[in-house]
């Protein structure tokens, strides 16, 4: 990187140390009123305009806002109230979930200006909890991709090189955390938004299994594609975001009761006693061949952890046409009434899962539901044997955000812009709960992420166990998180907001007393 651009290197940052502190931590100290909620979210605001203009994780901003949010959570600690689970942590929120008062684009021009009247029910259940909406985080448009790159607010940079990508959909939430930038941030996962962007960037993305926590935006309400999770910097700060904002709603009707305490402290794993599959590609998927030696070279580093660590072969079908079908639905249900109104108006992923579900007809459903039915059969018969399977979670290393998506694999093309996700995307057919969890560095120095899956429904399972592994890899150095310099962030070349063809219309009078603002 040209060392002549603006660099973060020398800059003093008042509360430092604060924001790099865990939400967990953070949460107990502001409980003891060690911590003021007013004291943590001037330092995430610092951190925020002193690292987002290299990154250009959060987009939308209502500081002031969560000033006065913040002073009134600093009186509920002083009077002794009882406190939420999240109380006075400063939250980021992905662009695709409606905030009240505060712009949600979706990353599209079609919604530039949108400021919604109300928040959907997963921002609720934060701030019921006690979290503090800071800003939004960036996405693709409409969550479209694993690169979160838009034509309102540009791209999001890696941390560990703002000129590559970070990612997506929930690259910006990803990047921000992995940046300290905020210490709570949400995500949401189809084919692998939640994990991929953990994975690039070296923080944790679980994807719950449907209905742990309730998604009330999917247009389909009985798919079991699309959920939405929880991502931190550990296991530990994802499950106290998930406990937040687990249990039923008539929103999500693939939602069920259950204890949203129990994903708190989820029972310890002996790592001893387990059986451990691993996969490269499942079978199915294109790999790089320098991710497989990564893979290969992490297994033998941790194979010493597991009562059993076997290389498994996996049948998953027709996976590829299954997810395109099952995928494209969902975008025809989502977007009828936009490309009708003007395809032009939708970007180039959207309009092509579209225009691909459009031509297809009720047999092609019909197979695609029939298909993943036995595929999931397929993949749960792994579980007589092993109690978790291990592969990586992306195919390839962090490339420029420039490039939309990874075209090619190995020299070899690939079949659309989501087909590089297929490591992620597999595992979703199958509805098992899956997790990235930062695993060192890969062979380009960038951060590699191990995607481990549970059994049919082992939430409580998978979380603890990657807890567990956590544990493990913090005393390894090729196996602990990667942490990303940040005195030596440069400048992206080009701008990290280059594709931005005109700024965001923003409506005050929509927003209310809400400062809505850029970063």
């Amino acid at each position: 990187m040209n060392t002549t651009h603006t660099s973060m290197e020398g800059r003093q940052e008042p509360g430092a140390d604060l924001v790099e502190t865990s939400a967990v931590a953070l949460r107990r100290l502001i409980g003891r009123k060690q911590v003021s909620p007013v004291e943590l979210l001037e330092a995430c605001i610092a951190r925020i305009e002193r690292v987002n203009p290299f990154v250009n994780a959060v987009t939308a901003t209502c500081f002031e806002r969560a000033r006065a949010e913040a002073r009134a959570a600093e009186s509920a600690v002083m009077r002794g109230d009882t406190l939420g689970l999240l109380h006075g942590l400063p939250l980021g929120v992905k662009d695709l979930e409606p905030t009240e008062g505060l712009l949600t684009t979706w990353g599209s021009a079609i919604y530039r200006d949108h400021v919604p009247t109300q928040d959907i029910e997963l921002v609720a259940r934060l701030r019921r909890a006690g979290a503090i909406v800071a800003g939004k985080t960036n996405v693709p448009e409409m969550g479209a991709g694993a690169n979160s790159r838009n034509a309102v607010w540009g791209a999001t940079g890696n941390p560990f090189d703002p000129n590559l990508n970070a990612g997506g959909s929930s690259g910006g939430s990803a990047a921000a955390l992995a940046c300290d930038m905020l210490p709570v941030c949400t995500g949401s996962d189809t084919g692998g938004s939640l994990r991929i962007p953990a994975a690039k960037c070296g923080v944790v993305g679980f994807r719950p299994s449907p209905g742990v926590v309730p998604s009330v935006r999917k247009p389909l309400g009985w798919t079991p594609l699309s959920v939405v999770g929880p991502m931190g910097r550990t296991v530990d700060d994802a499950c106290l975001q998930l406990a937040a904002a687990a249990g039923m709603s008539a929103g999500d009707p693939l939602s069920y009761p259950l204890d949203p305490m129990s994903f708190l402290a989820p029972a310890h794993v002996d790592l001893a006693g387990l059986r451990v599959a691993w996969t490269e590609d499942f079978g199915t998927c294109a790999v790089d061949d320098d991710i497989r030696a990564t893979f290969r070279q992490k297994m033998g580093a941790m194979r010493h952890l597991f009562a059993r660590c076997d290389p498994v072969d996996f049948d998953m079908g027709e996976a590829h046409r299954c997810f395109d079908v099952l995928r494209a639905e969902a975008f025809v249900a989502g977007m009828h009434a936009a490309y009708e109104r003007d395809p032009a108006s939708l970007g180039p992923n959207p309009r092509a899962n579209y225009e691909m579900g459009a031509r297809m007809s009720l047999l092609d459903s019909a197979w695609a539901q029939a298909e993943q039915t036995r595929l999931l059969q397929r993949f749960q018969a792994t579980f007589a044997d092993y109690d978790l399977v291990l592969s990586p979670t992306t195919p390839v290393s962090p490339f420029p955000w420039t490039q939309l998506y990874a075209s090619h694999i190995n020299g070899e093309p690939q079949a659309n812009y989501y087909r590089w996700l297929a490591l992620t995307y597999v595992v979703t057919l199958t509805t098992h709960p899956a997790i990235s969890l930062p695993c060192g560095l890969d062979h380009a120095g960038m951060p590699f992420g191990l995607q481990v899956v549970g059994g049919f429904r082992a939430d409580h399972q998978v979380l603890g166990a990657a807890r567990a592994m956590e544990e493990a890899f913090a005393a390894h150095a090729q196996l602990r998180r990667p942490r990303p310099d940040l005195a030596a962030l440069r400048e992206a070349q080009p701008a990290l907001r280059s594709i931005v063809t005109t700024p965001p219309v923003f409506n005050s009078a929509a927003a209310g007393t809400a400062a809505v603002s850029a970063v």
